[in-house]
């Protein structure tokens, strides 16, 4: 499955692994559970790690491996699931987690830009799909009315208002 990464299309180098299936030489997206019960031996792997956090996860269940991770895909499982947002949020903001947050399973183009604001650094989308799509739902409201992890954290409605004045 390709990515959405700033806007572009970009091939995945990861590799999911199954709990029981030996690990690949390069990037591999363990399960939670796998994590956790080979911790002393997946430290030492000198290829980049992966986990892929279910929704039920909460952020403080994996902070103790977030230094040796270099990539959390949080699952949606539908768009009208809003708990990966407040799972990326805290990664990034409690957590301090600088690593890739890749957004997986049933996304919508309409969510992009919450995505990116929350800290996503990439999307998992099916084949075939247009990133101007998704480019133009990230564009279309520019306006924000919370905090963000991006470049263009916004200032309060207030701050705003008072600096157009």
């Amino acid at each position: 499955m390709p990515l959405l990464e700033d806007g572009r299309l970009r091939p995945d180098d990861w590799t999911h692994v199954e709990d029981e299936a030996p690990l690949p030489e390069g990037p591999a997206i363990v399960s939670l559970a796998r994590l956790r019960a080979e911790a002393a031996s997946l430290a030492g792997r000198n290829a980049p790690l992966g986990v892929a956090l279910p929704p039920e996860t909460q952020p403080e269940e994996i902070a103790p491996f977030l230094d040796r991770l270099a990539l959390i895909a949080v699952k949606m499982p539908k768009s009208k699931d809003g708990r990966a947002f407040t799972q990326i949020r805290a990664l990034r903001e409690h957590h301090g987690f600088a690593g890739e947050i890749r957004a997986a399973g049933h996304i919508l183009p309409d969510q992009y830009a919450m995505l990116l604001r929350c800290g996503v650094t990439t999307v998992e989308v099916p084949e075939g799909t247009k990133p101007e799509t998704w480019a133009r739902s990230r564009d279309t409201i520019r306006i924000a009315y919370q905090a963000a992890q991006g470049a263009d954290r916004p200032l309060s409605l207030l701050r705003r208002k008072l600096e157009l004045a």
